[in-house]
């Protein structure tokens, strides 16, 4: 099965958890059967190596994303990289020319298409390998799956099927309706839109050719930032003529909220938190170091970590987006792919940071212009490399580089740091990458 998955996100709707570098997908809120947590993206992967061992896997994403990726999934996925954010059908284009150019997947095969962030069980993935399947050996050009209402929902567009088959000719879509709206669709039998499709390769890169001019993989990507943004359903699908929607049924929720986040979790609260007897429908996620008490709350979410602090009635955090874009502020949370870092404390003139290296890991190698940095490792052993000359560092170490000073650290075993930084212009953009 050649799969991709659409990993985008602003990283809005889920704050203060999530940012412009952690997306929704990668936060870690579902037990596993160990009794640790893993993030939506890596629910999906392993539902879908459980599924299909040999399964042809790549996530279509942001740069920005690609470190939090490598850090959950590991290096074997492969990645699709957008220089830029350009809607649907750019991606979808690019990374079909990904899959053609770089993987060597023949225009013959089918390719599966879904977001990366869908709560769903195995039964699900079962039905993509229908969908690709079906998408092989139909002479439709696109084979979308149409996902069985459970209520008459605003929030996703309708597709209504010629028939009541498990795969149907599709006689047209509607848009997002009201509610009312909504219920006559069901009662025409429709389905809802849940951005999930199949298609031959061959076909997507037809298209692509026939809207953009590009030669390959490498041309596309160069030409990225000029391409329109447009969405692969009005780039595509409103254009096609020859479309069959498959019926799925199963269990599926899109996590695109606090509100429908929660109703994922399987205990009332993450980290530290005490909920008293009169709490009712109360979810707590705590990222901090310090415990959250709830007493007499009803239908509440309350998220706390290093970006910030929620506390709202769970319908209304549906509405965040607009108050998280009136904040501005230093990102205090990322995962990269050596391991990940936490901002500790914040003051003019200096910034301090707890870095977290996983074993076998390093930073790049670089400097700073307008900053001086030190180096306090508090666990594990590893190695400093400061202007060529390497050392050994472990717990107890600290190691001091000036401005303009070349260094990276490499992890021997899982390695923790306090990083201080000292200089009157601090900035994530102040930093050389060097070769070594």
């Amino acid at each position: 099965m050649n799969i991709v998955l659409l990993s985008g996100g602003s990283g809005k709707r889920l704050w203060p958890l999530s940012n412009d570098t952690r997306s929704k997908q990668f936060i870690k809120i579902f037990r596993t059967d160990t009794g640790d947590y893993e993030s939506m993206v890596q629910r999906v992967y392993r539902q879908i190596c459980a599924v299909d061992a040999t399964a042809n896997v790549t996530i279509a994403t942001s740069k920005a994303q690609v470190s939090a990726i490598h850090n959950q999934l590991g290096t074997d996925v492969g990645i699709s990289v957008e220089p830029c954010r350009r809607d649907t059908f750019p991606a979808i284009a690019l990374a079909a020319a990904y899959l053609h150019d770089e993987r060597g997947v023949l225009e013959t095969e089918s390719v599966v298409v879904c977001p990366v962030d869908p709560y769903v069980e195995q039964d699900y993935f079962e039905a993509l390998k229908e969908l690709g399947r079906q998408a092989a050996q139909s002479e439709a050009n696109l084979v979308l799956m149409g996902i069985e209402p459970t209520y008459p929902s605003a929030k996703y567009g309708y597709i209504i099927p010629e028939s009541k088959n498990t795969v149907s000719r599709v006689s047209m879509f509607k848009e997002k309706p009201d509610e009312e709206t909504a219920k006559d669709y069901i009662g025409r039998g429709a389905l809802w839109n849940g951005g999930v499709f199949a298609f031959r390769l061959g076909y997507v890169l037809r298209r692509a050719h026939e809207l953009i001019s590009f030669k390959d993989y490498r041309d596309l990507y160069d030409k990225y930032d000029t391409l329109q943004k447009i969405s692969f359903d009005y780039a595509v699908v409103e254009h096609e003529p020859q479309i069959e929607v498959m019926r799925f049924s199963g269990m599926w929720k899109d996590m695109g909220t606090w509100n429908t986040l929660t109703e994922a979790m399987e205990s009332p609260s993450i980290g530290k938190a005490i909920l008293n007897d009169m709490c009712d429908n109360v979810h707590v996620v705590n990222e901090l170091d310090v415990p959250v008490l709830c007493m007499g709350l009803k239908d509440v979410v309350v998220s706390a970590s290093p970006e910030g602090i929620l506390v709202s009635d769970k319908a209304q955090s549906s509405y965040i987006k607009p108050f998280v874009d009136t904040i501005d502020q230093q990102i205090m949370f990322a995962e990269k792919s050596w391991g990940s870092f936490r901002v500790i404390d914040i003051e003019e003139g200096s910034m301090t940071i707890k870095v977290t290296l996983n074993a076998g890991h390093k930073m790049n190698y670089h400097s700073h212009e307008r900053r001086d940095e030190i180096w306090n490792v508090i666990a594990g052993e590893g190695r400093t490399i400061i202007d060529g000359v390497e050392q050994k560092v472990s717990a107890g170490d600290v190691v001091t580089m000036k401005a303009g000073t070349p260094h990276t650290i490499i992890a021997d075993t899982a390695l923790q740091v306090i990083e201080v930084q000292i200089g009157q212009e601090i900035s994530v953009a102040d930093k050389k990458k060097l070769e070594y």
